[in-house]
Protein backbone atom coordinates (compact mmCIF):
# COMPACT_ATOMS: atom_id res chain seq x y z
CA UNK A 1 0.00 0.00 0.00
CA UNK A 2 1.30 3.40 -0.98
CA UNK A 3 -0.37 6.76 -0.28
CA UNK A 4 0.81 9.85 -2.16
CA UNK A 5 -0.36 13.16 -3.54
CA UNK A 6 -1.98 12.84 -6.95
CA UNK A 7 -0.64 15.16 -9.62
CA UNK A 8 -1.84 16.26 -13.07
CA UNK A 9 0.10 13.33 -14.59
CA UNK A 10 -2.26 11.00 -12.67
CA UNK A 11 -5.36 12.39 -14.37
CA UNK A 12 -6.13 9.29 -16.45
CA UNK A 13 -5.97 6.78 -13.58
CA UNK A 14 -7.82 9.19 -11.28
CA UNK A 15 -10.58 9.70 -13.86
CA UNK A 16 -10.96 5.95 -14.32
CA UNK A 17 -11.41 5.39 -10.58
CA UNK A 18 -13.64 8.46 -10.23
CA UNK A 19 -16.00 7.20 -12.95
CA UNK A 20 -16.05 3.75 -11.33
CA UNK A 21 -17.01 5.33 -7.99
CA UNK A 22 -19.86 7.26 -9.58
CA UNK A 23 -21.27 4.16 -11.28
CA UNK A 24 -20.94 2.06 -8.16
CA UNK A 25 -22.16 4.53 -5.53
CA UNK A 26 -24.10 7.34 -7.23
CA UNK A 27 -25.73 8.30 -3.92
CA UNK A 28 -22.39 9.07 -2.29
CA UNK A 29 -21.29 11.92 -4.55
CA UNK A 30 -22.73 15.26 -5.61
CA UNK A 31 -21.81 14.83 -9.26
CA UNK A 32 -22.93 12.10 -11.65
CA UNK A 33 -21.22 9.66 -13.97
CA UNK A 34 -22.78 11.33 -17.02
CA UNK A 35 -21.50 14.77 -16.02
CA UNK A 36 -17.98 13.57 -15.21
CA UNK A 37 -17.50 11.38 -18.29
CA UNK A 38 -18.11 14.43 -20.50
CA UNK A 39 -15.55 16.64 -18.80
CA UNK A 40 -12.27 17.02 -20.66
CA UNK A 41 -9.20 15.36 -19.17
CA UNK A 42 -7.54 18.80 -19.00
CA UNK A 43 -10.07 19.83 -16.36
CA UNK A 44 -9.14 16.75 -14.32
CA UNK A 45 -5.47 17.65 -14.67
CA UNK A 46 -6.17 21.18 -13.40
CA UNK A 47 -8.18 19.81 -10.48
CA UNK A 48 -5.22 17.64 -9.44
CA UNK A 49 -2.86 20.61 -9.19
CA UNK A 50 -1.83 20.71 -5.54
CA UNK A 51 -1.54 23.69 -3.22
CA UNK A 52 -1.23 24.03 0.53
CA UNK A 53 -5.01 24.44 0.73
CA UNK A 54 -6.14 21.86 -1.84
CA UNK A 55 -4.89 18.38 -2.61
CA UNK A 56 -5.98 14.90 -3.58
CA UNK A 57 -4.38 11.80 -2.15
CA UNK A 58 -4.30 8.45 -3.91
CA UNK A 59 -3.95 4.98 -2.47
CA UNK A 60 -2.10 2.53 -4.67
CA UNK A 61 -2.17 -1.27 -4.41
CA UNK A 62 1.09 -1.23 -6.37
CA UNK A 63 2.98 1.51 -8.20
CA UNK A 64 0.35 1.88 -10.92
CA UNK A 65 -2.97 0.54 -9.53
CA UNK A 66 -4.96 3.40 -7.96
CA UNK A 67 -7.56 1.88 -5.62
CA UNK A 68 -8.48 4.79 -3.35
CA UNK A 69 -8.73 8.57 -3.32
CA UNK A 70 -9.74 11.51 -1.16
CA UNK A 71 -9.69 15.28 -1.70
CA UNK A 72 -9.15 18.10 0.81
CA UNK A 73 -10.15 21.71 0.10
CA UNK A 74 -9.72 24.51 2.60
CA UNK A 75 -12.26 27.31 2.69
CA UNK A 76 -11.01 30.55 1.11
CA UNK A 77 -13.43 33.08 2.62
CA UNK A 78 -11.64 34.83 5.53
CA UNK A 79 -14.51 34.23 7.97
CA UNK A 80 -14.49 30.46 7.40
CA UNK A 81 -10.83 29.92 6.56
CA UNK A 82 -10.43 27.99 9.82
CA UNK A 83 -12.34 25.13 8.14
CA UNK A 84 -11.58 22.60 5.44
CA UNK A 85 -13.63 19.90 3.76
CA UNK A 86 -13.20 16.33 2.62
CA UNK A 87 -14.67 15.38 -0.75
CA UNK A 88 -14.80 12.36 -3.04
CA UNK A 89 -13.52 9.74 -0.58
CA UNK A 90 -13.61 6.34 -2.26
CA UNK A 91 -11.94 2.94 -2.00
CA UNK A 92 -12.52 0.36 -4.74
CA UNK A 93 -14.29 -2.84 -3.61
CA UNK A 94 -11.24 -5.01 -4.34
CA UNK A 95 -9.19 -2.94 -1.86
CA UNK A 96 -11.75 -2.70 0.94
CA UNK A 97 -10.95 -4.46 4.18
CA UNK A 98 -7.23 -3.78 3.67
CA UNK A 99 -7.19 -0.46 5.60
CA UNK A 100 -6.76 1.76 2.52
CA UNK A 101 -9.54 4.03 3.81
CA UNK A 102 -7.83 4.36 7.19
CA UNK A 103 -4.48 5.10 5.54
CA UNK A 104 -5.96 7.71 3.18
CA UNK A 105 -7.80 9.44 5.99
CA UNK A 106 -4.79 9.41 8.34
CA UNK A 107 -2.59 10.89 5.58
CA UNK A 108 -5.17 13.56 4.82
CA UNK A 109 -5.47 14.55 8.48
CA UNK A 110 -1.69 14.71 8.81
CA UNK A 111 -1.28 16.87 5.69
CA UNK A 112 -4.26 19.15 6.39
CA UNK A 113 -3.10 19.52 10.00
CA UNK A 114 -0.05 21.36 8.68
CA UNK A 115 -2.22 24.20 7.33
CA UNK A 116 -1.62 27.19 9.59
CA UNK A 117 -4.82 28.33 11.29
CA UNK A 118 -6.89 25.32 10.23
CA UNK A 119 -9.09 24.27 13.16
CA UNK A 120 -11.62 21.82 11.79
CA UNK A 121 -12.30 19.49 8.90
CA UNK A 122 -15.86 18.80 7.81
CA UNK A 123 -17.45 16.15 5.62
CA UNK A 124 -20.87 14.89 4.65
CA UNK A 125 -21.59 11.16 4.43
CA UNK A 126 -24.79 9.43 3.31
CA UNK A 127 -26.58 8.58 6.56
CA UNK A 128 -27.17 4.97 5.53
CA UNK A 129 -23.48 4.32 4.73
CA UNK A 130 -22.60 2.60 8.01
CA UNK A 131 -19.13 1.45 6.87
CA UNK A 132 -18.04 4.97 5.90
CA UNK A 133 -19.41 6.44 9.12
CA UNK A 134 -17.50 3.83 11.16
CA UNK A 135 -14.31 4.74 9.29
CA UNK A 136 -14.74 8.46 9.97
CA UNK A 137 -15.67 7.89 13.62
CA UNK A 138 -12.61 5.67 14.11
CA UNK A 139 -10.46 8.60 12.91
CA UNK A 140 -12.07 10.97 15.41
CA UNK A 141 -14.88 12.57 13.41
CA UNK A 142 -18.17 13.20 15.21
CA UNK A 143 -21.68 13.78 13.82
CA UNK A 144 -22.96 17.29 14.48
CA UNK A 145 -26.14 17.15 12.40
CA UNK A 146 -28.16 15.50 9.69
CA UNK A 147 -29.37 17.14 6.51
CA UNK A 148 -32.60 15.52 5.40
CA UNK A 149 -33.03 15.00 1.66
CA UNK A 150 -29.51 16.31 1.08
CA UNK A 151 -29.33 14.74 -2.37
CA UNK A 152 -31.92 13.66 -4.92
CA UNK A 153 -31.22 11.52 -7.96
CA UNK A 154 -33.58 9.53 -10.16
CA UNK A 155 -36.46 10.44 -7.85
CA UNK A 156 -34.78 9.08 -4.72
CA UNK A 157 -33.59 11.12 -1.73
CA UNK A 158 -30.61 10.55 0.58
CA UNK A 159 -29.91 12.10 3.96
CA UNK A 160 -26.38 13.21 4.87
CA UNK A 161 -24.77 13.04 8.28
CA UNK A 162 -22.54 16.07 8.78
CA UNK A 163 -19.30 15.24 10.57
CA UNK A 164 -16.43 17.29 11.98
CA UNK A 165 -12.87 16.61 13.07
CA UNK A 166 -11.52 19.16 15.53
CA UNK A 167 -7.80 19.72 14.90
CA UNK A 168 -7.41 21.88 18.03
CA UNK A 169 -8.45 19.02 20.29
CA UNK A 170 -6.01 16.70 18.51
CA UNK A 171 -3.09 19.11 18.90
CA UNK A 172 -4.01 19.61 22.57
CA UNK A 173 -3.72 15.87 23.08
CA UNK A 174 -7.41 15.28 23.76
CA UNK A 175 -8.29 13.30 20.65
CA UNK A 176 -10.52 14.17 17.70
Amino acid sequence: MMIRFLEPADAEVYRELRLKSLLENPEAFLTTYDIQKEKPIEETRRNLERSADKFTLGGFADRHKLVGMVTFIRESNPKIRHKGNIYAMYVAPEARGRRFGHALLASLLEQAGQCEGLEQINLAVVSSNAAAKRLYESAGFTVYGTERNAAKYDGRYWDDDLMVFNLQRRTNGTGG
